[in-house]
Parts: structure tokens; sequence; C-alpha cells
């Protein structure tokens, strides 16, 4: 069969503008087809991601600001400031990465770029068929040796826990100095707490007078515009203290947090990628470290003539402790703002960030665990074999306005 391409990849956001510059640099580039959304409510609204990693990566020059120290307050108020040496935290806007991603995969021929929605991938005769309707209005199909998906899921998969990870950002400019270009606020828990899960003000400095300025919370249910602006007005008045400032722009967005299975395989040829596929760590939504390691490893086994299934993103452990964490934060059994604040106090910056990445070995898991409070927490181990796994379509996934 004459395929239109050997590898379809469909979504132009993070996941599939990763992958499709992976597949063009391979020394033997392969042909790609990479379908994004046209303009509309279907493409992804301007957002952030945010990831630590050592200095002196790829995306370094595109990035909007990076920092080497990070703070935590607790519900007390008490500052926590962290070294993160051998890795920086680094913000990078969407655009900006879409304008890097372009400029690489311009200059690579074996690269076509369209524009349509897509209605269907599915395996086809020996490969996958992709199906849509272009931006003019017409139908469209293509063929592929493979394809890999990164349309969100239509629904969540069965669990026995899901919260929503859910927030919104100002991007401000003050009238007078008043931040710390050197420090991110990571987790700042002086917010109004809720009974089950945890909520939190997030600081990203830009310079003394600019941040992104969000409020987050783990919880079952989103709120309204009101109370996300209401909380806000709290958190940079009574809170920061924040000298007037204007709004310059929002983000806005949920991350669905489950211990849920998002299988990676949707038929023969067929696979999903990105928050799709998994890369979302259910515990903390980082998601965007997660999408470089797959797409690295597609690309390798590609190069290595092997069937290019992406791995998961995270190991079984990883993903047992994070099932034990998201009940026990579900239930009340745990006060998530304080074992947040207890793994920033009492582990080492390095090892836990490499936790939260999923890349630390057994023994280190166990030194993190005992960090936690410990009962609730066996509980907790105690009670998951017992619950049913339930399909929940009340709360399906929805466009990312940051992804970590």
């Amino acid at each position: 069969m004459a395929w239109d391409a050997e590898v379809a990849v469909v979504g132009a956001g993070a996941a599939g503008l990763t992958l499709a510059h992976r597949l063009a640099t391979l020394p033997s580039p392969l042909r790609v087809l990479l379908v994004g959304a046209p303009d509309g409510p279907l493409r992804a609204p301007e957002r952030t991601w945010c990831w630590w990693e050592e200095p002196g990566g790829e995306l370094d020059g595109a990035l909007a600001a990076r920092w080497s120290r990070v703070r935590v307050h607790g519900t007390d108020g008490r500052p926590l400031d962290r070294e993160l040496a051998p890795f920086v935290y680094k913000m990078l806007r969407s655009r900006d990465f879409e304008r890097w991603v372009a400029a690489r995969l311009d200059a690579a021929p074996s690269v076509r770029r369209v524009e349509a929605v897509v209605d269907e991938v599915r395996d086809d005769a020996g490969g996958a068929v992709v199906r849509g309707v272009c931006a003019k209005g017409r139908p469209v199909v293509w063929r592929a040796r493979w394809a890999f998906d990164s349309r969100p899921a239509a629904a969540l998969p069965p669990a026995r826990t899901t919260l929503l990870q859910h927030f919104r950002g100002w991007f401000v400019r003050c009238d007078a100095p008043a931040l710390n270009p050197a420090v991110a606020e990571l987790m700042d828990f002086r917010t109004p707490q809720p009974d089950r899960g945890l909520s939190f003000g997030y600081v990203l400095p830009l310079s003394d007078r600019e941040a992104l300025v969000e409020y987050t919370e783990f919880s079952p249910a989103v709120l309204d515009d009101a109370a996300y602006d209401a909380a806000l007005r709290h958190y940079t008045g009574a809170v920061l203290r924040l000298p007037r400032f204007r709004v310059l722009s929002t983000e806005q967005g949920v991350i669905p947090m489950t211990d849920g299975r998002f299988p990676r395989r949707a038929g023969a040829a067929v696979f999903r990628i990105g928050t799709a596929g998994g890369a979302t760590r259910p515990a903390t939504g980082y998601t965007f470290a997660a999408v470089r390691r797959q797409s690295r490893a597609v690309a390798a086994a590609f190069a290595a003539g092997r069937r290019p299934v992406p791995p998961a993103p995270y190991p079984a452990r990883a993903l047992a402790m994070d099932a034990a964490m998201l009940r026990a934060l579900a239930t009340g059994r745990v006060a998530g703002a304080d074992v947040f604040t207890g793994l920033f106090r009492h582990v080492p910056a390095e090892r836990l960030l490499r936790f939260l990445d999923g890349r630390t070995g057994p023994a280190e898991d166990v030194m993190v665990g005992v960090r936690t409070p410990v009962a609730p927490m066996l509980r907790t181990v105690a009670e998951l074999p017992w619950l049913r796994w339930r399909t929940d379509r009340s709360r399906q996934p929805a466009p990312l306005g940051r992804e970590r």
C-alpha cells in the first residue's frame, strides 16, 4: 500500500510537536504527517509548561524564565527555601515552544504539516487511517504505517480515585518593584484549605515587577470564574500584599488526577501519547518532562527498528504510591498542605525532584514515604485493593491551560 506518511502524529500540542521534532532529527528521518487543529475551539489556548532538568537543555534558548531556587510556604506561614542544584526549574510559553519547533520542522523536508479536525484514528489494512475535516470543511483521509494520537481521551478511564487539579493564573505587572525574580514560589499554602484535597498559590516571577500568579486546587470539582478571581484577589492582596498591578493576561485549565490507567495502545498501529497516554503524573499533574521522555523513547525505537510502543511514563511503583496519596487526599485522611510541606522540609531537594519525576529507586522511595503520615497512608494502602474501579463521566478531560 502507498502510505501518505510513515508516521501520522495527531495533535500539535506539547506531545505531538515534541514527537514530530524527535522523528525529524533521526539519522534516517521518517516521512511524518503532523495534523494540528485549525483556529477555533479545538485549538488549545496559550499555556505555560514548567519542569526541572539540568542547565544547558536544548530548549534553554526558548525559555521565558528559569530559577535555581524555589520556595514553599506552609500553612503556618513559614517560608522554606530550597536550592535545586543540579536542577533548574524552567518555564516555557507554548507560543515560544511552537516557534522553536516550527523553525526546525520547516527545515525538515520529511515533515508535512496540515490542519484538520480529526474525528477518527484507527487501524486499517496493516497500518492506520486518520479521518477528519479540513479547515475549509472538506473531508480528509490520510493513511500511515503508524499513528500517534495526542487528542484528549473521550472519557477518563475507570478509577478508584479521581481528583481535579484546576487553576486560574494572572500574568501581572506591578506599578512598583515587589517580586524576587531569583526565587519561584512553587507551593504557597497560605490559602484557605478545602476539607479534602488542597489549595495553594503559585508565583513565577519574570522580573521584580512581573509574574505569573496562580491559584490552584486539588479537589473533586472546579470553581466558577467568580470564585477563581476572588481567590486570586485574596492571594495577591492579603497574602502576597502586592502593590497596585495590572492583569496582562490569564490562563486557566483542568488536569485530571486519577489512578485510572490510560492505555497507550489504541490498536496494532495506533498509539496514544501525552496526557491521553498517561504522561500526567497522577499525584502532581506534572506532564511536560514525561512527554519528552516518551518521545525520545519512541524515536529511539524507530531508529533501532523496534515496534514504536510508547513506554510507560512512570514506573508501576510510582503509580502505586500516587494511588495511595490520591485516596488519602480524597478521603481527608491527610492534610495535603502539610504532606507536601513536610516533603520539601525533610527530603533533599535533588532526591525529591527525582521522586516527583518517577526516577528514584525502591530504597529512595521508602525514604520519601516515611516522611508522609505513615499510619493513615498504610491504612489507605490496605484499603485500595478492595475499592471498585468506577467510570465517572462527570469529570471529562478539559483543554489544559498549563502542563507542568
